[in-house]
């Protein structure tokens, strides 16, 4: 039970209650007055007091405190006590009583209680509250599919929707994205209003809807016949515009809302601010905090937080952390807080997100599922797994729920740092799964190489009666292709649209080409980009020029390259792939023509770089490092391993050297290469019999793979290298690629 804490400063004391043998509505109506007021707290104790003293409670009372549980982030508790008293006391008979309770649980993030209470009551029990409650819970869990099948039954049973459904109903759609589902809700909605006509708040939602479906043209339509047009619909026009890139109609129509005399507001600036922060707008970003100082504008604290999280998005952390710091300690609240160590993770800043997190619990803020969310993308990008098992246990220690979305990063980041075991232990445990999760498991599964094992989920997958997309066909298409299952991917890519309805984009096209060209069909890849009903990327191209140099097929080589080169010729691995495929058929001129070209447009090579976790910390390292710490034992152990190799028969692999110099210096550059230089630090620095990881930037070279592969069984270690197509599982002298990568 709730227990009461007196506060001599209390407007009214709980002597007044004693002295007056007052009868529940009175209690009633001060509960009320202090949800009104939003004083939450205030009106738990009288409760509290009302409990204690055995007083009357009535269907009346429990919305009420149940609204107070609402007003409180951390009341999970107390509405499952307030739940408890309910049943108790026989009083779960009222909808009013249900619907707030249902309310509660969705407020307090605990949807699934909420579904046990809407599945438990029956058919003629529901009001059009408990339906629009139920839809915004499922909508703002992101299970839109539980959503959107509760219209349906809405729609079967004839219940009509209210105002605030509609609104709910509308937003949903907007979540979705998807104009082909928001055409039909449009009509719904004009189906079922009260007067045939949409009223301006929900017209705004139909915009906001439209826009965020990538339709602005009808968004500005709907928004041009509002007779009356409010700052929320300026708003939410303005944001749609920045949503769909159109900055310079947004700038246009923020000026043009001032020359109409409608000033904007708090909500204006922060949809503003946050669209800034979606798109990467930058510079629209910064003159929207701009107009904020020169008008003298009131920075709330909600305020203040979206700027840090704009400025975080677009990679400007000196100004996101000038504006955070500038908050006070006692403002801070896990919003504001998250939204810093955001910006670092999406800069790759380990230290500096995982030292705020230290600060954030240290100042007594506890982390939510979306901090742990941005910690463990980070991880996953940076391959720290320590730091990422560490997220993890701190998320089963506090006991943050689980949702689908944590449960998918936690997949995702185990599977991205080496651990396909605990991704696929995760994925197993996970009592609800959604398409992203089985997306991230494929992908997980792709990338380690087990085709067999991602096509056999695919096969469960279905069998659950899950329905792929897109992204489930990339990742199994990936999967064939690091596995080399030709005619799997072949069979999976026609019958994307033959069996599933899924229209292949450019990406599948890419991975078709990657599946052909790594089994060596050169001619039937180049034949399926002539045949492609989209025009070819350089995804596309990108995957023929890598299979010519694996396959040594100078001319479809050069007329790949020529292809690049005309859609990007500022990038440079084309010009060094080129340069591969040159230098291996002993071409010198054309790698020095090259060389001279990217010389001449400024072109440079983008440097190759490993990196590896090492009791918390991140250690990284490119080609010749001089300047770690341990370099001097680093070098001596790396001299140690050259010493093994050519005693175990190693030759070393001198073909992607682009210098036309003699193999005794080809040797030695290939020795200093990053790869190299991390796994000569693990070997020093982490115990015997414990697997090496190790993260780089680019694609490992041949030499590199297979001198690994020696040093595994040297060092009798398990060596696990991520690079930029997949992992290479290192063993007792093999790949786990099977040297088909």
């Amino acid at each position: 039970m709730i227990k009461t804490r007196f506060n001599h400063n209390h407007a009214i004391s709980f002597d007044f209650f004693q002295r007056h043998s007052s009868p529940v509505s009175l209690f009633n109506l001060i509960i009320t007055s202090y949800v009104k007021n939003n004083s939450p707290i205030q009106a738990l104790r009288i409760y509290g007091y009302m409990r204690e003293t055995d007083s009357d409670i009535d269907t009346f009372t429990i919305p009420s405190i149940l609204k107070a549980c609402c007003q409180l982030t951390w009341s999970l508790k107390q509405g499952q006590e307030i739940h408890g008293f309910v049943l108790k006391a026989g009083l779960d008979w009222d909808v009013f009583v249900l619907n707030a309770l249902i309310q509660m649980y969705i407020e307090c993030e605990n949807v699934e209680s909420a579904c046990s209470i809407f599945n438990r009551m029956l058919e003629r029990e529901r009001d059009v509250v408990t339906w629009s409650t139920m839809i915004r819970g499922y909508s703002r869990s992101k299970s839109y599919d539980k959503a959107i099948d509760l219209i349906r039954e809405m729609q079967f049973l004839h219940v009509k929707p209210s105002a605030i459904a509609l609104l709910n109903m509308v937003n949903l759609f907007a979540d979705l994205g998807s104009l082909k589902m928001a055409r039909p809700i449009h009509a719904y909605v004009v189906k079922n209003s009260d007067t045939g006509s949409v009223g301006v708040p929900i017209t705004t939602a139909l915009l906001d809807m439209y826009a965020k479906c990538g339709n602005v043209a009808l968004a500005r339509r709907l928004f041009d016949r509002l007779d009356q047009k409010t700052v929320v619909s300026w708003s939410a026009m303005i944001a749609g515009y920045i949503r769909c890139n159109r900055l310079e109609d947004g700038v246009e129509l923020f000026v043009k809302m001032q020359d109409e005399n409608v000033l904007p507001n708090e909500i204006t600036l922060l949809s503003l601010v946050l669209e800034c922060g979606f798109v990467g707008a930058l510079k629209l970003g910064k003159q929207a905090h701009t107009y904020m100082i020169r008008n003298g504008f009131k920075v709330s604290f909600t305020l203040a937080t979206a700027l840090v999280d704009m400025y975080g998005k677009c990679g400007d952390m000196k100004t996101a952390r000038t504006i955070f710091d500038s908050t006070t300690e006692s403002e801070r609240d896990v919003a504001v807080w998250t939204a810093i160590i955001s910006g670092y993770a999406a800069s790759n800043a380990l230290d500096q997100a995982f030292e705020l997190l230290h600060q954030m619990r240290n100042a007594d803020v506890y982390p939510n599922e979306i901090t742990m969310v941005n910690l463990l993308s980070l991880c996953a990008e940076t391959g720290a797994l320590d730091l990422g098992k560490s997220i993890h246990a701190y998320i089963d220690k506090q006991g943050i729920l689980s949702d689908v979305i944590l449960t998918t990063n936690l997949v995702n980041m185990y599977a991205k740092c080496g651990d396909i075991d605990s991704a696929c232990r995760i994925f197993g445990g996970a009592s609800t799964r959604d398409i992203c999760m089985w997306n991230a498991m494929i992908g997980g599964l792709a990338m380690h190489g087990l085709g067999v094992e991602a096509m056999d989920l695919f096969s469960q997958l279905q069998k659950m009666g899950m329905k792929p997309n897109d992204i489930t066909f990339t990742g199994a298409l990936h999967a064939c292709s690091h596995a080399g299952l030709l005619s799997e991917g072949q069979r999976l890519f026609t019958g994307m649209v033959d069996e599933f309805g899924v229209n292949p984009k450019v990406e599948h096209y890419g991975c078709m080409v990657d599946l052909l060209g790594r089994a060596g069909k050169l001619d039937q890849a180049l034949e399926l980009i002539n045949r492609m009903p989209i025009d070819p990327n350089t995804v596309v191209w990108g995957a023929l020029l890598a299979a010519c140099k694996q396959h040594k097929n100078l001319e479809l080589g050069e007329i790949a390259a020529k292809q690049l080169l005309e859609m990007d010729p500022n990038n440079c691995g084309y010009n060094v792939l080129m340069s591969n495929i040159y230098a291996a058929a002993n071409r010198w001129n054309d790698v020095a023509g090259v060389r001279k070209t990217m010389k001449a447009t400024g072109i440079k090579k983008a440097p190759g770089f490993s990196s590896m976790e090492v009791n918390g910390s991140v250690h990284e390292f490119i080609m010749g490092d001089q300047w770690h710490p341990q370099i001097k034992q680093i070098l001596e152990k790396l001299a140690e391993m050259s010493k093994k190799l050519k005693l175990a028969g190693h030759v070393a692999n001198t073909s992607a050297v682009l210098l036309n110099v003699d193999e005794e210096e080809k040797e030695t550059s290939l020795t200093y290469h990053s790869e190299k230089l991390a796994m000569a630090f693990g070997l020093i620095s982490t115990a015997p019999n414990t697997p090496i990881r190790i993260v780089k930037n680019l694609r490992v070279c041949d030499d590199c793979h297979s001198a690994t592969k020696l040093l595994s069984k040297i060092y009798r270690r398990i060596i696990i290298v991520r690079d930029r197509n997949r992992f290479h599982h290192f063993s007792e002298g093999s790949c786990s690629c099977g040297d088909y990568w």
